[in-house]
């Protein structure tokens, strides 16, 4: 029973980093922008970021009860990548600065590369959770940067 507890705080956690984050929509501001002719369409990343946090809540909880339950070095890792997910949009959507947003974000890949290393000597199913993270993130990096350089 406790461990269905705990997995339903690290769910509620990612839960609360997503209700942060959504808080901050695309809106007029970012349909004015010029996008490269790959960004995805803007119904795509809902289902893909549910699955993402569904992902990285299980592998936080899946790293805490191998750890036995202590908050380890890899665990900060994952809070402060959940603080760093949960800023991004506030920074992009939110201020409007795709330049701040970028720096985010490039702390957010080294944090959820840290996690995944770290966490592979703990528990592997939770170190491949985040490689799906790993390259949707990679990609929203790389769009991050080009949607600030086609609009300067």
């Amino acid at each position: 029973m406790r461990s269905i507890v705990t997995l339903l705080v690290f769910l509620a956690l990612v839960a609360l980093a997503a209700f942060f984050g959504a808080h901050f929509q695309p809106g007029p501001w970012f349909e004015g922008l010029a996008k490269p002719s790959w960004n995805p369409p803007n119904w795509v990343f809902g289902p893909v970021w549910t699955l993402l946090y569904l992902g990285m809540a299980v592998a936080g909880w899946l790293v805490w009860k191998r750890s036995g339950e202590h908050v380890t070095p890899v665990l900060v890792v994952w809070f402060v990548q959940l603080g760093l997910n949960a800023a991004w949009s506030w920074l992009f959507f939110g201020l409007h600065r795709p330049p701040l947003a970028l720096v985010d974000i490039l702390a957010l890949l080294a944090c959820i590369v840290a996690f995944a290393i770290l966490a592979r000597r703990i528990s592997p199913a939770a170190s491949w959770l985040f490689v799906p993270y790993a390259l949707w993130v990679s990609f929203a990096t790389v769009l991050n940067a080009t949607i600030w350089r086609l609009n300067p």
